[in-house]
């Protein structure tokens, strides 16, 4: 299981520009596998992501993840097949539907038909970034185009897939998921089985599981867990989240966060490769109590890298 690490605003500090390529740089220097850049209501992620990957060499950079509704299939295939140019292969798209009150209540479009939706897109969307080509005619979608982006070669298409029909989708038409408040019990019985069994009904290759969960390495488990339900409690709200809680049995984030000592971290990142996560996402987040969290979390994440 390769070991990446989320880049841009950690523990609740923002960061520029010149943040975001310093952290960059510094998870490369690292040994970090992987940086992903969030796309919520701040920076945008596939341009961070360009930028940085001018000032990085090996790192594979990507989205976790960007909107699709507000983003035309023909137009994010422009941008994922520019930032993998600038970065020579190692940028890797990944997107999602986001929730209903941000395209309904905020962008003031239609979420009615999701499952319709993301199927329509990557009719679209994955033609364009595998052959530069693409000719669609859906419900939503009616496309036929073609783009060229000198240097810009395929990337992989991730899509935040959490229910089932999603994750069939997506092991049919995608290269993986990234999962995010999905516990250990919900990847292991619900997520990896269905969207490998997507991929074989297609005959496509075994999909990537990209696991993003808070971290910390820290003594006091209570109170990282409580800190971890007051930081991320947002997701204990929005439906598609929700969902994979309850699956999971979990009351809140802050119980299927991934904390204790060196030992006990280390052994949940080993449970969760065993079942079947290909990378984890690390999201070190502040204890309260603990101002050294997150930079053992850091630590201990380089470490286990180094350690191989």
């Amino acid at each position: 299981m390769k070991i990446g690490i989320g880049i841009g605003d950690i523990a609740g500090v923002p960061a520029d520009i010149d943040g975001i390529i310093a952290q960059a740089k510094q998870a490369e220097a690292d040994g970090f596998k992987s940086g992903w850049f969030a796309n919520i209501f701040g920076m945008d992620a596939i341009i961070a992501a360009t930028i940085c990957a001018r000032e990085t060499s090996t790192i594979e950079l990507g989205t976790a993840v960007v909107p699709t509704y507000p983003r035309h299939p023909v137009a994010i295939a422009q941008q994922a097949l520019t930032a993998n140019a600038a970065a020579k292969g190692r940028f890797t798209l990944g997107i999602g539907l986001s929730h209903q009150i941000v395209i309904e209540t905020m962008l003031g479009m239609s979420f009615a038909k999701p499952y319709s939706h993301m199927k329509e897109y990557l009719g679209v969307l994955a033609p364009l970034i595998r052959t530069g080509n693409t000719s669609f005619q859906g419900e939503e979608y009616k496309v036929t185009a073609g783009v060229s982006v000198p240097g810009g070669n395929p990337c992989q298409i991730l899509v935040a897939a959490l229910a089932p029909k999603m994750l069939a989708l997506t092991g049919a038409e995608a290269d993986g998921t990234i999962t995010w408040m999905t516990g250990l019990q919900t990847i292991r019985d619900h997520t990896v089985p269905r969207i490998r069994e997507g991929a074989s009904k297609a005959g496509r290759p075994e999909p990537r599981v990209v696991v993003a969960l808070p971290v910390a390495v820290t003594k006091d488990v209570d109170k990282a867990r409580a800190s971890a339900t007051q930081q991320f409690a947002i997701y204990g709200t929005l439906p598609s989240y929700r969902a994979m809680l309850d699956r999971e049995g979990a009351g809140g984030p802050g119980d299927v966060v991934i904390a204790g000592d060196a030992s006990a971290v280390g052994e949940q990142l080993s449970r969760l490769a065993e079942v079947g996560t290909t990378d984890f996402l690390a999201i070190p987040f502040a204890v309260d109590g603990d101002a050294d969290a997150v930079a053992r979390t850091r630590a201990f994440l380089i470490e286990t890298i180094a350690r191989g």
